[in-house]
């Protein structure tokens, strides 16, 4: 990817630190973005030991100025170029911790603010200005960040309400931008080994909680933040991305589609696998080990499924 131009919206730790990682490791030239300076140059001084540029930018998602920037800093200092756009920033997770297990009625209603407006809104700000700068050159990619609460339920109205509306993102997006060869993508990560979550596993005071709970043993077979990025920079580097616009694409597909291990080696978990799902179903649980990895769940049987994950 030497020469490419990319932005990485919350890129200060977590999924977006580790697709910053990979871009730059790639050789690219990364904006990174996020709300702390003193992260995000930790993070950029990283990216750059394994090769690439990485720029820090502070930026909020939510402030449509503030994106605006962004992209005129990129646009000035590149001169027009940009070649790929990840989407990820993201705030509502402690929300989400604090009112788990409460019906949407019993929390406050801006829980959905915490999660959307950085989470959904952000996105589409940025897509907005990075379209305007990849339009007129005839290229680039466009990824958001969702998951499989786009599908199913999964923490709480909120999230896969916004879930669901990112992935509707890259398909209507990538109606309109097709014809002008650009491409947008929604990502689905498995469950992923963030620091965020790995502190608040951690934490005694949250032994208790049923998340926390049904989280904990999943950790050891979890994507690492970097896994992402391998599919990101698989995808920005495929001459025929345009056929996959409009998709949500499984970091499991897309492990298999490129060949694609963990950074650490271990093989990406097949979170759509019949034997994967049934393990989380205690009372089919024992099935699972009679199955073959191979068998997968098609998606509209997954919507029926709805234990968390």
């Amino acid at each position: 990817m030497k020469g490419q131009v990319c932005v990485v919206t919350g890129a200060s730790r977590g999924i977006g630190r580790g697709i910053a990682l990979q871009l730059c490791q790639a050789g690219a030239t990364v904006y990174i973005t996020g709300r702390h300076l003193d992260t995000l140059q930790a993070t950029a001084q990283e990216a750059q030991s394994r090769g690439g540029r990485c720029v820090p930018v502070v930026c909020d998602s939510s402030q449509e100025s503030e994106v605006r920037r962004l992209f005129e800093q990129v646009d000035q200092e590149q001169h027009g170029r940009l070649d790929v756009l990840v989407n990820n920033a993201y705030a509502g997770v402690q929300a989400i911790f604090h009112n788990k297990d409460l019906a949407f009625w019993e929390s406050p209603a801006s829980i959905w603010d915490d999660i959307n407006d950085v989470g959904l809104r952000g996105h589409y700000l940025c897509s907005v200005y990075g379209a305007r700068m990849m339009v007129p050159a005839g290229r680039g990619l466009i990824v958001v960040i969702s998951s499989i609460g786009g599908l199913q339920y999964f923490f709480n109205v909120p999230y896969g309400v916004g879930k669901a509306a990112c992935d509707r993102l890259a398909t209507d997006c990538a109606q309109e931008l097709r014809r002008h060869g650009v491409s947008y993508v929604s990502l689905w990560p498995g469950l992923v080994q963030t620091e965020l979550l790995k502190e608040y596993a951690s934490q005694e005071d949250l032994a208790e909680n049923p998340l926390i709970q049904q989280l904990r043993p999943l950790f050891s077979t979890a994507e690492t933040t970097e896994m992402s990025g391998k599919c990101i920079v698989a995808l920005a580097t495929d001459p025929d991305i345009l056929s996959l616009s409009g998709k949500v694409l499984p970091s499991c597909d897309l492990a298999r589609r490129y060949h694609l291990q963990d950074v650490d080696g271990r093989p990406v978990q097949d979170y759509l696998s019949v034997k994967t799902v049934l393990t989380h179903i205690p009372s089919l649980r024992w099935l699972a080990s009679y199955l073959p990895s191979f068998l997968r769940m098609p998606k509209w049987i997954m919507t029926l499924y709805t234990s968390k994950f």
